[in-house]
């Protein structure tokens, strides 16, 4: 089979042939249609992530249809149209992962092939109203974003939620699921178009971060400041978001693209009653009430291109300079 193959630290991306997976008798071959890059994709191309191994078979997001099944799994899965749940290993602890936890594409071989193996309870139907490349879009962020927003930020109907640094694939998410939820919804971005895009799709308002008074414009649009608080940065503009968070407020953290946080003022968090709350990817259970939650709201994945296995390296040298608005996805079959 063809595959896109990181060979070692800082290689460009590169289509070559394979074998194809072996299944296990708990395992389903998935011929890919289309896969999805996450910002993880990069960071292991660049070493900055645990447990790497070269050469690999990136990619944690796929779409596809069931070509063949183990011994003990149900035939019915054959022919199906499905996507998978890249969270293996989860464990039986819902609030936190085992210590043996992993995500699809390193060390496992992912998505960005023509065929993929994954244990079959991972296996989910590809929502109707999503297209292949829409449906590829979904799993890793659609977790992710659904944990932090809806589970652990526990974004309610009619409560003021922000969230930071719109344009990727998570925010966005975490944006739409908010929306669906209904609550009001304000975003930050370093880009007016990025923010123009997701008042269009429904945010209340939005502010650019570059401005010095981002967080006074914020409080002030919210009239009043924010009930939830979703964020990807982290960095020193986090007491900012203390600052705004209402008395009571939950501030949910998946990611620290600024670093860490040295600035601000303890007091405030401990006087205004604040949870900070810590979140990466999601259990399988939490994966299955998102996937309803999309079906039931009918919410579409932004994709923001579509490249062809053999501009791979295109593909994640876009994503490289923080371009896309949405998703970039691979075409494979």
């Amino acid at each position: 089979m063809k595959a896109v193959i990181l060979e070692g630290l800082n290689q460009k991306l590169a289509v070559k042939e394979v074998s194809t997976p072996e299944i296990e008798s708990h395992e389903a071959l998935v011929k890919i249609s289309a896969a999805a890059y996450n910002h993880r994709d990069l960071w292991i191309q660049k070493g900055q992530y645990a447990g790497i191994r070269y050469p690999i078979i990136l990619g944690s997001d796929g779409c596809g249809m069931v070509d063949k099944v183990g011994s003990d799994v149900n035939k019915d899965w054959l022919g199906k149209e499905v996507i998978i749940n890249p969270s293996l290993n989860w464990g039986n602890n819902p609030r936190v992962q085992a210590k043996d936890y992993i995500i699809l594409g390193t060390p496992n071989d992912g998505t960005f092939a023509e065929y993929v193996k994954i244990d079959a309870r991972l296996l989910h139907n590809k929502p109707t109203h999503l297209s292949h490349e829409a449906a590829a879009a979904l799993p890793l962020a659609g977790l992710t974003g659904f944990r932090a927003t809806m589970k652990r930020a526990q974004a309610k109907a009619g409560e003021n939620v922000l969230i930071t640094g719109i344009g990727g694939g998570v925010a966005l998410l975490c944006m739409q699921f908010a929306i669906a939820a209904g609550c009001n919804v304000y975003v930050s971005s370093g880009s007016d178009d990025k923010i123009k895009t997701a008042v269009d799709m429904g945010a209340n308002g939005g502010v650019n971060y570059k401005n010095n008074s981002w967080d006074k414009e914020l409080k002030s649009m919210s009239d009043g400041g924010f009930d939830a608080i979703v964020d990807s940065s982290a960095g020193d503009t986090f007491a900012k978001l203390v600052d705004i968070a209402k008395p009571a407020g939950r501030i949910a953290m998946y990611g620290a693209t600024l670093g860490p946080f040295n600035s601000g003022v303890p007091a405030k968090i401990f006087w205004k009653q604040l949870d900070i709350l810590g979140s990466t990817m999601g259990n399988d259970e939490e994966f299955a009430e998102m996937l309803a939650f999309v079906n039931s709201h009918k919410i579409v994945p932004l994709v923001d291109s579509v490249f062809p296995m053999e501009k791979a390296q295109e593909a994640i040298d876009k994503m490289s300079k923080g371009e896309q608005l949405g998703k970039i996805v691979l075409k494979i079959n």
